[in-house]
C-alpha cells in the first residue's frame, strides 16, 4: 500500500507532516470562525426576523440597519474582504497572516451568509404557533426559544451544513494568500511547483470533508423534520 501511494503521489508522501498541518489548520480556521459565526449569524438571524415588520419584536430601525449591513458584507468578494480587513485582523488577532490571521476575514465573510440561512430557516416557522404562544402568555424570548428555533431545528440543520461548507471553500481561497491550509498546501506546492499529485490530493481530501459533513447535515436534519 505504501509502495503504490509512493508512485501515485510521489510529492505528497515526500512531505506528510506538511500535509497532515495543512489539514489540522483548515479544521482550526473551520472550527474557529465557524463557531464564532454561529453564534453571532444565529443572534442576527433571530433579531432580523423578531424586529421584521409584523413580527413579536417589531422595529422597522434595527431591521433595517441589520439587513443593510449584512448585504453590505454579503456583496463584498471573499478576496476583496481579506484585503480589506488587514488593519482589523492584526488589532484584534496581532497578525495578518496565517491561520491566525485569517480568523477575522472568515468571520466577516461567513456571519451574514449564516445570518441568512437563519432568516431563511425561522421564515417557515408557521405564524399560527406564535399566535398560539402569544395567546398562552409566553413571553417573547420563550417564543423565540420554544416556538422559532425549536419549530426551526432541521432547516438551521440545513442552513449550518451549507455555511460549513462554504466556509471550506473560503479557507481555500484564504490559503491562496498565505493563510495556510489545504488551499496553500495546493498553492504552495500544487500550482507553483507543478506538482499535480499535490494537487488532486488536496481535491480528494477536501471532497471527502464536505461529503462527511453533508452526511450529519442531512441526518440531524431528516431526524428532526416533522
Amino acid at each position: 500500500m505504501v509502495e503504490l501511494l509512493n508512485q501515485w503521489l510521489p510529492n505528497v508522501m515526500d512531505r506528510p507532516d506538511v500535509f497532515i498541518k495543512s489539514i489540522q489548520e483548515t479544521f482550526i480556521m473551520v472550527g474557529w470562525s465557524g463557531a464564532i459565526s454561529f453564534v453571532v449569524g444565529l443572534f442576527l438571524g433571530v433579531l432580523i426576523t423578531v424586529t421584521k415588520p409584523g413580527n413579536i419584536l417589531e422595529h422597522p430601525l434595527v431591521y433595517q440597519i441589520i439587513d443593510k449591513v449584512v448585504n453590505l458584507f454579503r456583496s463584498v468578494p471573499f478576496i476583496i474582504l481579506l484585503a480589506c480587513l488587514v488593519p482589523l485582523s492584526r488589532l484584534i488577532m496581532g497578525t495578518a497572516i496565517g491561520v491566525k490571521g485569517a480568523i477575522v476575514p472568515l468571520v466577516f465573510g461567513c456571519a451574514p451568509f449564516f445570518t441568512r440561512q437563519i432568516e431563511s430557516a425561522l421564515a417557515d416557522v408557521d405564524p399560527g404557533l406564535i399566535e398560539a404562544a402569544q395567546s398562552m402568555g409566553l413571553s417573547n424570548l420563550e417564543i423565540i426559544w420554544s416556538v422559532y428555533l425549536k419549530e426551526s431545528i432541521a432547516g438551521i440543520a440545513r442552513g449550518t451544513t451549507i455555511t460549513i461548507i462554504s466556509l471550506i471553500g473560503l479557507t481555500a481561497m484564504a490559503g491562496a494568500v498565505g493563510a495556510g491550509g489545504l488551499g496553500n498546501f495546493a498553492i504552495m506546492y500544487g500550482h507553483d511547483r507543478n506538482m499535480p499529485d499535490v494537487t488532486y490530493t488536496t481535491v480528494v481530501v477536501l471532497v471527502v470533508i464536505v461529503t462527511v459533513i453533508q452526511i450529519i447535515g442531512n441526518h440531524i436534519a431528516k431526524k428532526n423534520t416533522h
